[in-house]
């Protein structure tokens, strides 16, 4: 008998079908930003419509420099200590083929590295929710660019890159319940401890202008999320990335109802922005969990996430911090429900055989869960904090207080967001400015 003959296994190549998959998923992420600035824009007063949606905007000039230049290299460079990445090759990505495979996939580097790319940009965006009406947009600037190099490319190492210490640890994080949601909601919270209140907070009324921009942010947010969490797979190939398409729509729906359910029964009314707010509180959630849970756990993850968000955003005015668009609430809570929650509900029959609590895994998974929770939210927390002591002692933070009294827009921008100067003219004109007329004629005559 011949001796057998062994064959190496055989190197990947590239995949059309998962490039151009990959790609589109990549285009739907970036909607979410200006998705997010929508969603933020609405909620705000009129005066602060166009900060709000320019510091979702400026994110995707600054990150996708820096991403350039250094931030790809620091978040998936070769690791040094666990705790950080570097490829000198990688800076300026300029020594990078075409069709170069990312280690271990059909997909170019190129194509990981855009995808990367745009979770790089909303993080910080999630964040500027929380500061709505009263920072400076030079500060807001230069704080997300010393952000994203010493706090999101660091955290993403750890998830994400080979080496790092979650990942290494075994952390699941989908697509970024840690890196993402925790990281921002965390940074949130540092940031609105050390800037302070919005003038007027819990006096004055600061309901959204527009509903139906916050619907419309909700629904491209929704839809863009498809991308973000199903492309986190980086291909489409065994089932997974369906799986969590699948457990993506579920648990939004199952958020969205149980937040409608809790402010019904609580506040006597279903709210649209509860719906908006419900739908983005289960997309956070399932974001680390979708590949680990079936359907049902989904179902379950959605409607726990929907009702801890919907209790949480109300402890602002327990506590006296001023989360002006509910980032803490929503993206920190909402991370850390869905972190967690893996170690209750992971199936072992999605992205690995980790089983959780209620599938006999014990707890194992749920006390690794723990620990790359709250060592992302420590290290965000403190050091976004500093950062923004630092700025707020130096070039200051926050625009003077007759500023954010008569507008943001105004002060910051030069520009509003709504231009009434020609609105009313012919007859509607006639209608409004007769009776005035009127009024004044018989003033004079008396």
């Amino acid at each position: 008998m011949a001796p057998a003959i062994t064959l190496a296994a055989e190197a990947p190549k590239l995949s059309a079908a998962n490039t151009g998959f990959m790609l589109i998923c990549s285009a739907l992420v970036m909607l979410m930003t200006p998705g997010l600035a929508f969603f933020y824009g609405g909620m705000v007063r009129v005066k602060s419509t166009l900060n709000m949606l320019m510091m979702s905007f400026i994110s995707l000039g600054i990150v996708t420099v820096l991403w350039v230049l250094y931030g790809f290299s620091l978040a998936f460079g070769t690791d040094s200590g666990s705790l950080i990445g570097w490829n000198s090759d990688w800076v300026g990505l300029s020594d990078i083929g075409l069709t170069e495979l990312w280690d271990g996939y059909t997909i170019p580097v190129f194509v990981f590295l855009v995808f990367q790319l745009m979770f790089a940009i909303i993080t910080p965006a999630l964040i500027s929710g929380a500061l709505a009406d009263r920072v400076k947009f030079s500060a807001w600037a230069l704080f997300i660019t010393l952000w994203a190099t010493v706090v999101y490319f660091p955290v993403a190492h750890w998830v994400w890159g080979a080496g790092g210490w979650a990942f290494e640890l075994g952390v699941i994080d989908f697509a970024g319940g840690t890196a993402v949601h925790i990281n921002a909601g965390a940074a949130a919270l540092g940031v609105i401890l050390v800037i302070g209140k919005r003038v007027g907070f819990k006096k004055d009324p600061m309901r959204p202008h527009s509903l139906p921009l916050v619907m419309l942010g909700a629904g491209l947010l929704w839809f863009g999320w498809f991308g973000f969490n199903a492309g986190s797979w980086l291909g489409n190939d065994d089932g997974v990335g369906a799986l969590m398409f699948v457990n993506t729509q579920v648990a939004t729906a199952a958020a969205m109802l149980a937040w409608l359910a809790y402010e019904k029964i609580r506040h006597g009314a279903f709210t649209t922005l509860g719906a908006a707010s419900g739908a983005v509180a289960g997309l956070v959630a399932i974001t680390p969990a979708g590949g680990a849970v079936t359907p049902l756990g989904a179902i379950a993850v959605g409607a726990i996430a929907g009702v801890l968000c919907a209790m949480a955003v109300g402890l602002k005015y327990r506590f006296g911090y001023d989360d002006s668009l509910d980032v803490v609430g929503v993206h920190l809570v909402g991370g850390i429900a869905g972190s967690l929650l893996i170690g209750l509900f992971a199936s072992g029959k999605g992205q690995s055989t980790v089983e959780g609590l209620f599938y006999g895994g014990g707890l194992t998974q749920f006390w690794k869960q723990c620990a790359g929770v709250f060592a992302v939210l420590a290290y965000s927390l403190v050091v976004s904090a500093i950062l923004a002591f630092v700025l707020d002692r130096t070039i200051g933070m926050r625009v003077p207080e007759d500023d954010e009294i008569t507008g943001i827009d105004q002060a910051e921008h030069a520009e509003t967001a709504y231009d009434f100067s020609g609105a009313g003219g012919g007859a509607a004109k006639t209608a409004v400015t007769a009776p005035v007329a009127a009024a004044a004629s018989k003033k004079v005559d008396a």
